[in-house]
């Protein structure tokens, strides 16, 4: 069956097989949906989905299908609807969108893991130390459950966590975390799903003003302290009224620090009722926020908060304004359908027939029983490389526009020999790069594997974590950590231990023991040791 492999790491879409070998992208004809020119461009164009009207409404399932390449979840895979009372899981909502997206070959943005709102009494009601480990849990179950489908490729990791004014809101979150909460949840969600391009997300920071100074401020200090944010989300809830904020200058500002950006919510209201000029000036807002995208590199895409007039939520939010979308009421196409379209159709590359140069040959590191890290040196191109594809003979194993990639679900004690090829926006690609050979380690007999990290050093300690994931339903589950002499586990939180000599036993703390087929949990030690540095890598068993 065919379906949407990883193509977008870090943001950028490739041009999809559809079978074994590796074909050329064909330039959209003038009139084709919107993903169409998106994808010959190497970006998506997303919409958010309400779930009734998607299994209700075929008008609403046809358009969702045919013109978008990328879709999220409006309501569906927020914390009131997938933990609603603590350790009790939903995810019927959540499972119909990807289901959705599988269909028809579409990308599924997670939104969202932390955020204010929408998050049940039961978790504002916790202790600090409680609250951590309820949100270290739901990153794990909720982003767990996706990591390794190749349809879920990033997160809204946190949401919304300035105020107007640039402050760090004082969320329950705050309150009783402090800052904290932030990195740790990146930290969580990189635990729970290696893959995923995961981002911070915020409204009213489209431009360059107070609010996305300090989001940039914040990005900046959090990445030079190795926490994994990979990406910005502007949600550009905009409205004609207002004036049009310099999107292209904060889009670049942000590309420049190394992530990815993004639109994640874009819809332009207006005073009702509509008339031809109002309709006018949204198109044109549309019109430029997508050009925007698509003159920044790193811009990966652009999602429309829904994409009917009929289900926005404008209009309860915001009384005496609505129409902010780009279909109408009945589905009718909108002069800011036009501008989209036309904003993407423009110069798609037709006439560009050089393929990009050879990669460099793969190195292979971090070899586990289920994954590696890949690393090549860069291919060139005389327009732009867009992306790469690790191969395994004919069979693709995983894309990344960046030149590395993190390949999971390889089967234990097997060998693999990998080859990289490159890919620009006219869809050439370049010839294959050497091979390189790895095999994988041994997996434990329950199914389960366990990957460690080192979160901090010190001297004389350090703190480091470990996430267990298993390939099929348990009950509970055990590894075991040996270190050479000298170090020693002193603290532990998410599960319980016992040591023996330079073994520290895990095992699940009475919450999270009970993994589905694919779940994985985190839990996180203090150690010391006697020496100078970051102390060795444990042996896992």
């Amino acid at each position: 069956m065919s379906r949407l492999r990883r193509a977008l790491l870090s943001g950028v879409l490739a041009a999809l097989p559809v079978a074994a070998a590796v074909l050329p992208a064909v330039p959209a004809h003038a009139s084709a949906p919107l993903r169409a020119h998106a994808e010959a461009r190497g970006k998506f164009v997303g919409a958010a989905l309400a779930t009734s009207p998607l299994a209700n409404e075929t008008a609403y399932r046809s358009i969702a299908a045919s013109e978008f390449n990328q879709v999220t979840a409006e309501n569906a895979m927020k914390w009131d609807a997938t933990e609603p009372s603590r350790n009790q899981f939903n995810f019927t909502g959540a499972d119909q969108i990807m289901a959705f997206a599988e269909q028809n070959d579409q990308q599924v943005h997670g939104h969202t893991l932390v955020w204010h709102s929408q998050t049940p009494s039961w978790v504002q009601n916790l202790g600090a130390t409680e609250m951590r480990e309820a949100m270290q849990n739901h990153i794990s179950r909720v982003a767990g459950r996706y990591a390794g489908n190749p349809v879920l490729t990033s997160w809204d990791v946190v949401n919304e966590v300035f105020d107007d004014n640039g402050n760090l809101r004082t969320s329950f979150w705050y309150q009783k975390l402090g800052e904290s909460y932030i990195a740790d949840a990146f930290r969580y969600a990189r635990a729970a799903d290696p893959d995923a391009t995961l981002c911070i997300n915020d409204y009213n920071v489209e431009g360059v003003n107070a609010k996305s100074t300090a989001m940039y401020n914040l990005v900046k200090s959090l990445r030079a302290q190795n926490v994994p944010v990979d990406c910005v989300g502007l949600q550009s809830h905009l409205a004609i009224q207002y004036g049009f904020p310099n999107i292209r200058e904060n889009m670049q500002r942000f590309a420049d620090l190394g992530v990815e950006v993004r639109v994640t919510e874009i819809d332009v209201r207006m005073q009702t009722p509509r008339d031809a000029a109002k309709d006018a000036t949204q198109a044109t807002y549309y019109s430029d926020v997508v050009k925007a995208c698509v003159a920044v590199s790193r811009c990966s895409g652009v999602t429309v908060w829904g994409f009917t007039d009929k289900y926005s939520w404008v209009p309860d939010t915001f009384p005496g304004q609505g129409a902010a979308l780009i279909y109408d009421e009945n589905y009718g196409k909108k002069p800011a359908y036009t501008a989209v379209h036309d904003a993407l159709a423009g110069d798609e590359t037709p006439d560009d027939t050089t393929a990009p140069s050879r990669p460099g040959t793969p190195a292979a590191s971090n070899v586990t029983a289920s994954g590696a890290t890949l690393t090549w040196a860069a291919s060139t191109d005389n327009v732009r490389v867009t992306g790469y594809d690790v191969y395994r003979g004919t069979t693709r194993l995983g894309s990344s526009a960046a030149t590395s990639l993190t390949l999971t679900g390889l089967t234990p004690e097997t060998a693999y020999t990998v080859h990289v090829v490159a890919r620009d926006a006219a869809g050439n690609v370049s010839d294959p790069s050497a091979t390189t050979a790895f095999t994988t380690g041994s997996g434990p007999a329950d199914g389960c594997s366990a990957a460690y990290r080192l979160v901090n050093s010190w001297q004389g300690g350090f703190q480091g974590e470990v996430t267990v994931t298993c390939t099929a339903a348990v009950t509970s589950w055990k590894t075991t950590l040996t270190y050479p002499a000298g170090v020693k586990v002193t603290q532990n939180w998410s599960s319980a231990l016992s040591t023996s000599g330079t073994a520290s036993t895990f095992t699940n703390a009475p919450w999270n023991g009970n993994l589905p087929a694919g779940g994985s949990t985190t839990f996180g030690f203090i150690g010391s040791w006697t020496g100078t540095g970051a102390p060795p890598a444990p042996v896992i068993s």
